[in-house]
């Protein structure tokens, strides 16, 4: 992508509203524009950042046997009605009445809508187990939406339903799950702290959610330092043996300030082992048995013949509301850290003379080879002053800049930067593409 037929809106000075990094972060950075209270644009950074946790989160379903489907947005209040939930959810639902004053909301999660999909195709045990995951937006009326995406009203949501026969099969895709989220945020260059939760609306007595920890984080985190330095099971684990994974990580202490337990955290664990940190809430998983497919007539012929309601389970992660996480956990004075998997590109070409022929092209030249490489490059072309481009370049967070100038070509020492670390190398056009490359 060549930077002059882009559009990268930055800005340099903070919008009064931004009250966290993230939030101010992004919108300095042109990855968002605020449309309305906690509603936003996605403009192409942060587009081409969203697509790629979005990627990650899709592939680590499928790998753990989930199938994809997408679910309208626009949901029958009565599915909501036979769940018993339409009147207890409360004032984030979002009520809508069309042209023909029927009743409709903008779902806020989708369990109704998936169990009245399963309720009209599976008929039977041998077609369990199944879990059907979905990516769409969705949409809570917060009363005080703030801290832009991080608690917006519309919001990108991964949502998996699972079905199975009865509870020990239930359990086991919801230790399916458990790993495959630890994968998920290991991809995205995260440590993730899983700890029982309370299931809220949701419902059901088995749940955790997935804290990355930040320094500005919104929860205050007591957890053992294990939990913290323990590798992701990673992509080879057997996913038919997953109690051990799920039962070494449970074990150990984990709670939130809201838990209101850091006597037993002190109790439990010994100093050198306690850790108090801020986190962010990322992901929550649930077991809830027969909560929606009772009321909901969701059942399947077992192997005798006799039909009972199948058990579920919900499991979702805040799509959006991972991006802006990653900023929490990984910036600086000078703007966005991208963890390489998600960075919206690979490599920075800073030309700092555009219109020189040497310049322009060694700048083609790396552009041509990196982009080869699959290396995503981004080209800044932009007739501006150097400052401005490398200002701009560590606000966008790009994980390396390849600074092209005539001094450097004239000498043969270019400059390579490390986004993460600050660490700068020179060599040659050549060897500095061959470094990238490798």
């Amino acid at each position: 992508m060549r930077l002059s037929r882009y559009f990268l809106p930055t800005l340099k000075e903070t919008p009064s509203e931004a009250q966290i990094v993230s939030h101010r972060l992004m919108l300095r950075a042109g990855l968002i524009r605020q449309e309305a209270a906690g509603i936003y644009a996605w403009l192409p950074i942060g587009l081409r950042v969203l697509k790629k946790i979005e990627q990650i989160v899709r592939e680590e379903q499928q790998r753990a046997g989930a199938v994809e489907i997408l679910m309208p947005t626009i949901q029958l209040a009565d599915l909501w009605r036979e769940s018993g939930r339409y009147d207890d959810y409360g004032e984030e639902m979002l009520r809508i009445t069309d042209r023909h004053k029927r009743e409709l909301l903008y779902g806020p999660t989708a369990e109704e809508v998936v169990t009245d999909i399963f309720r009209a195709y599976v008929k039977s045990y041998r077609d369990l187990p199944l879990n059907l995951f979905n990516i769409q937006w969705k949409f809570r009326d917060e009363r005080r939406p703030r801290f832009g995406v991080m608690r917006g009203r519309e919001f990108l949501m991964k949502d998996a339903y699972t079905f199975d026969v009865d509870e020990a099969n239930a359990r086991k895709a919801y230790n399916r799950m458990f790993v495959a989220y630890l994968n998920t945020f290991a991809r995205m260059g995260l440590k993730a702290v899983p700890m029982r939760a309370d299931t809220g609306p949701i419902g059901g007595e088995l749940s955790h959610e997935f804290i990355i920890l930040a320094d500005t984080g919104e929860s205050q985190v007591f957890c053992h330092r294990a939990l913290v330095e323990m590798a992701a099971p990673g992509p080879d684990v057997d996913w038919d043996d997953l109690q051990a994974i799920v039962d070494e990580r449970t074990g150990l202490y984990a709670a939130t300030e809201e838990m209101h337990e850091p006597a037993r955290f002190e109790a439990e664990t010994a100093e050198s082992d306690r850790l108090s940190a801020r986190g962010i809430e990322v992901g929550h998983i649930f077991y809830f048995g027969t909560k929606y497919s009772k009321p909901m007539n969701a059942v399947v012929a077992g192997p005798d013949g006799k039909e009972a309601p199948v058990h579920m389970g919900s499991h979702g992660v805040g799509v959006s509301r991972l991006l802006g996480a990653i900023i929490e956990a990984s910036h600086d004075e000078a703007g966005i850290i991208w963890p390489e998997s998600v960075a919206p590109f690979g490599v920075a070409i800073v030309n700092l003379r555009p219109g020189d022929e040497a310049c322009d092209a060694a700048c083609e030249q790396a552009y041509a080879a990196l982009s080869k490489a699959g290396l995503d490059p981004l080209l800044d072309d932009r007739d501006i002053r150097p400052g401005g481009k490398f200002a701009d370049m560590d606000l966008i967070g790009i994980p390396w800049q390849l600074v092209i100038g005539p001094k450097g070509l004239a000498s043969g020492e270019l400059e390579l930067k490390r986004r993460a670390t600050g660490e700068k190398v020179t060599g040659s056009l050549e060897a500095l593409l061959n470094r990238l490359s490798a």
